[in-house]
């Protein structure tokens, strides 16, 4: 029966709800070493051996939401707050290009201090520097329908907004400052203005099933977004659930290779969070149908202190240190470090009907 799910997914690109929960509770090691196999055959359908690297910006760890899982939340009056000036912001995009970056992924806690105008001149800034090579990606939370428009209309390409889960009681457990649906009308608004949009779930969560799994990769077949990010979660001592059990590789690789399948043509990060949980975590996802790594380049006078979670691994790197690393890794799995902007397979191909 699971062979015959593995086959079904592979080749028509479809599970329903049971059976993808069905797949999560029973699949054996062999049968995910399956999987995976036929998850870097559909990456490499559509991408090719090719590993997209984006530079990495975290700006602010100011947060206004009290998400119970993060280390920047607003209760954690530990933490260590920072914001970079748009100065600062440029000077690490300058370095990121220098290293070849041609996606730059401007990611923070949702700090307002940062408004519209800000922003919208920063992106302006970047963009009109390095046009035409440069993507700008943002992933700073929800904001209002106009000043997604505001900062599409300044240059910014792609948004990610990770979901963390589709099973809206447990979103609004663990998310008690947010509401699920609001999550979901931003992600429909940035798709309707036009970015490429990334979305994404954590893996391991207090509380989640097999059926709330399957529950994610459903809401993703319906939403498909261009980019995907898939996290284990990873407990942080300073938040409620600082004494809860993580998230495993394993599982999260299982949910990497299904989401391949299931949303073949979408561009899947190897997340730092599986490189904090294992030494190869990021290469295994990579051999699991992963294609994008993102190395960091906030500097490291305060890149420690963007903590979401503990013991996250290349705090004390330099950017280009980090660069060469990655670069050597995906080299060490026979893949190839493309450094162009590396937009999605869906993305481009509508820009070829239309253009």
């Amino acid at each position: 029966m699971r062979h015959t799910l593995l086959e079904k997914a592979y080749k028509t690109n479809e599970l329903t709800k049971a059976e993808i929960t069905f797949l999560l509770e029973t699949i054996t090691p062999e049968e995910r070493e399956i999987l995976y196999s036929k998850a870097l055959k559909t990456k490499q359908a559509y991408y090719g051996n090719k590993v997209y690297l984006r530079g990495l910006i975290e700006f602010s760890n100011i947060c206004r939401q009290d998400c119970l899982y993060c280390g920047i939340r607003a209760s954690n009056t530990k933490v260590k707050r920072y914001r970079l000036t748009p100065g600062e912001i440029l000077a690490c995009c300058d370095q990121g290009y220098e290293l070849g970056y041609r996606t730059f992924v401007l990611q923070s806690g949702e700090d307002l201090w940062y408004t519209e105008e800000m922003l919208s001149a920063l992106i302006h800034q970047i963009k009109r520097r390095y046009y035409p090579e440069v993507a700008i990606t943002l992933s700073i939370g929800e904001r209002s329908a106009e000043t997604y428009q505001s900062l599409f209309v300044s240059g910014a390409d792609r948004f990610l907004m990770r979901h963390e889960t589709a099973v809206p009681k447990l979103y609004e457990t663990l998310h008690p400052t947010m509401r699920f649906e609001n999550r979901r009308a931003c992600l429909n608004t940035l798709q309707e203005i036009g970015y490429q949009v990334g979305a994404g779930f954590m893996v391991g969560l207090p509380g989640q099933t097999p059926a709330d799994l399957a529950e994610d990769l459903c809401f993703l077949q319906e939403l498909h977004p261009d980019m995907i990010g898939i996290g284990p979660f990873i407990p942080h001592s300073q938040t409620p659930l600082g004494s809860e059990k993580g998230g495993t590789l394993e599982d999260t690789l299982v949910m990497v290779a299904l989401t391949r399948l299931l949303i073949p043509d979408s561009l899947i990060p190897a997340t730092t969070a599986l490189g904090t949980l294992h030494p190869l975590g990021r290469e295994l996802a990579l051999k699991a149908g992963a294609n994008v790594l993102m190395p960091i380049i906030t500097p490291t006078s305060v890149r420690k202190q963007y903590a979401l979670y503990e013991n996250k691994i290349c705090g004390d790197d330099h950017p280009e240190d980090c660069r060469y690393c990655i670069e050597r890794r995906i080299q060490a799995v026979g893949l190839e470090v493309d450094l162009g902007r590396g937009d999605s397979w869906r993305f481009i191909s509508k820009a070829d009907i239309f253009g």
